[in-house]
This record gives structure tokens, sequence and C-alpha cells, in this order.
């Protein structure tokens, strides 16, 4: 069986296709500057590929484009879109409505764009993205959706609520969402069966670190606690966010820069984090090389996450009482040595002993990085949503 994967961005649309008999990409690629110009990137399971500006005025035409490069031309993989099987889409935001994967209608559509003012850079763009695909597609190809949010709706009410009066939990909707769902339920299940053991028995801290970053308490292979909140804004220091921060430190600094609501939202997520406290770049690995080089902004944004990846993996101890295992994941936690050495060092006392030259090794694959006399197992575990999505799909049109 063949499916499509779909994840839609404000201005790109990514696509994996994967056979799913043994689970193996066919082809995937991205189109995107949708609504500013056009490109298109695609490349096949055989090294063949397409690389080309483009007309994409709408995420309509970057879909038709999608299935002319899938179909026709010298890197196309199939003959018609009537061998696609059914189509999964991710989805960012799915509120308190979406608990879990969801065969798509016109009205699961118009819900998920109804949530926009929830997830405004993504919510959209997905609806767009899923018309399109409607309107592309024999109408015999189911499509699904699996939200990114759904993971993390099993936890208790207890943690996923501010401070704020209840009122505006009843009106608004505001509360802890979480995100990144899709890549801790893989990497929290993958976890498991690299250990040997059910994951209903353990506890594990998934920390996904990239440009965008969280770390979730999984207990029993459910998300019981996370570091996004209302949006991905919150938690730790990432690529261009602040993370948590003080609301009256946000308030005095729109004060004195008189910026706006959104200006400040636009301050806080696109001009912060790495960014704004090294001056040098939003990348981890530009962090990385300037603080070796002894660069000290560099140098303190490297160490802010890594002490607040130490700060969550102790607060998540003690929310689960206790804690079998520690995974990184993401472009960060599967690459960096360095960032998985600073968020474990010195925690002997939680039995976290990692083995720092076997960690030095470990790049982008599955592998435990912890000595072997650490309590708790310290592991790499790469990410794969895109493969869930397509698991998920497989058995929602297969039920």
């Amino acid at each position: 069986m063949i499916i499509l994967v779909v994840n839609a961005g404000s201005s790109s649309l990514k696509y994996q296709l994967l056979n799913m008999d043994d689970e193996s990409v066919i082809a995937k690629g991205n189109c995107d500057r949708i609504g500013i110009g056009g490109h298109i990137v695609h490349k096949t399971f055989d090294g063949r590929s397409v690389d080309e500006d483009c007309d994409f005025p709408t995420h309509t035409e970057a879909f038709e484009k999608l299935v002319n490069v899938l179909t026709t031309g010298d890197a196309s993989v199939i003959k018609s879109m009537d061998e696609i099987s059914a189509v999964g889409h991710r989805i960012v935001q799915g509120a308190e409505i979406f608990d879990k994967t969801t065969l798509v209608t016109d009205e699961v559509i118009q819900q998920i764009d109804d949530l926009q003012e929830l997830a405004p850079v993504h919510n959209h763009p997905h609806a767009l993205a899923l018309w399109a695909c409607k309107k592309v597609l024999p109408a015999n190809v189911p499509q699904v959706v699996v939200f990114d949010t759904a993971f993390h709706q099993t936890m208790p009410e207890k943690a996923f609520m501010f401070g704020l009066p209840y009122e505006d939990y009843e009106k608004y909707h505001v509360r802890k969402y979480g995100f990144h769902g899709t890549s801790h339920r893989f990497v929290s299940s993958a976890l498991a069966k690299a250990m040997g053991k059910d994951i209903k028995d353990l506890k594990i801290v998934s920390c996904h670190l990239g440009n965008g970053s969280s770390i979730t308490a999984v207990d029993g292979g459910k998300s019981v606690d996370t570091s996004m909140g209302f949006t991905p804004l919150d938690g730790v220091l990432m690529g261009t966010r602040t993370g948590s921060v003080d609301p009256s430190a946000v308030t005095f600094v729109a004060s004195k820069h008189n910026f706006s609501p959104a200006e400040m939202s636009d301050y806080m997520n696109k001009k912060s984090g790495f960014l704004g406290v090294s001056g040098i770049s939003s990348d981890n690995r530009d962090i990385g090389a300037a603080a070796a080089k002894g660069d000290k902004r560099a140098k303190l944004a490297s160490e802010m996450l890594q002490y607040q990846i130490k700060k969550y993996i102790g607060a998540y101890a003690a929310a689960m009482n206790g804690m079998d295992a520690i995974l990184f994941t993401g472009g960060i936690g599967e690459n960096a040595v360095e960032v998985r050495e600073g968020a474990c060092k010195d925690m002997e006392f939680f039995g976290i002993k990692l083995d720092t030259e076997l960690n030095k090794t470990v790049q982008g694959e599955l592998k435990k990085i912890s000595a072997p006399d650490s309590k708790v197992e310290v592991w790499v575990v790469p990410t794969n949503e895109e493969l869930l999505i397509a698991r998920d799909t497989l058995a929602m049109v297969t039920k």
C-alpha cells in the first residue's frame, strides 16, 4: 500500500511517498515559497531529482505540481494518483476537539481552519492544503489528519491549566496544549522497543530538540506534562523563540519598544532565542562553533539551553515519581554532543551517568549513551514523524 504524507506550512508543502509494505520512502520533497514565487525540490529513492522554480500562488498550485512530479517526467515514481491508497496530513493544533487521528471530511477541514486563532502560522495553511488535496486527488482516496496536540490530551488538568481566571479557559480555551506530540509518541515507542520493554512499564523524559524544542514526561506511554504551552513559544530556549519568560518582562519590554501585541509576539518568536542571546545565529551548529572559539554570548546561549533541559528533567522525574530513561531526538538532540553532555552533567543524584566518550561518537543513530552503571538509561533516538503519520493513516483506512 502506498501512502502520501503531507506537512503544510504557511508557505511550504513538504511531502513523502511511502511504500507501507516495507515502510520505505519512494520519494520526498518540498514545495516552498508558496505565495511569493515558488520552488520545488523533489528526490526519489534511486537518486533522481527535480529542482526548479515554479509559480505557486496558493497551496493548490503547489499540490498540483507535487502530483505532476510524482506521476510524470524523469523523476516520476508512480503512473497516476490512483496508485496512492491514502494521504496523511500533519496538523499542528487540534485543541480539545481532536484527541486522536481522524478521517477527513469537509466538516473536519472547517474545524481545523476555525482553530487558526490558536495556531495562526499553521492551521490555516493546513486547511488550505487539505482543500487543495481534496480538489486534486481522485474522490475515492481517503485523507487522514494526525494532530501534534493529540498526544498531550492525556495531561491532567493540574498540568495543563494556567493560573489565569478560570473563565479564560472556559471562554477562550487558554491552556497548555503542547506540541511535537507526533515525534514524542514515535520516539518513546521506539525507545521502549529498543530497551525490550513494554512502554506501559516505563517513565521516559523525551527531549525533542531542534529549531523548535519541547520536553515531555511520558509515563506508561502517555504524556503527563510537556514544556510547550498555549503556543510553541513556551518552554526552553529555541532557535528564535524565547522559551519561558516572566510575563511582566514581556509587558515591560513591549512598553520600552512601543510594541503592539503582534509586534511583541514577532519579537519573541522570530528575533529571540539563540539568535537574540548570541547575536550570531539561530542555528545551534553556528552557536556551538562560535562557543568553541570563545564567543561568550554563544557560549551563554548554549549553556542556557543545557541548564533549562536539566531543570525539566528534574521536574519531570518528580512529576512521574521517578524515571527509567531519557531520550534525545530532533536535529539538536540527535547531533549536538555538547548539549546532551551538558544536560546530563552532574545528575548522578538522579541516577544519570553519561558515557561521555561514547556520547561523542553518536550522531543521528539509535543508541544508548549512558554508562553501564547508570540507573537511568540515556538514549539517542532518531525521530520519524512522517513514518508515524503513515502508520496512523494505514491503520485508519484499513479498519
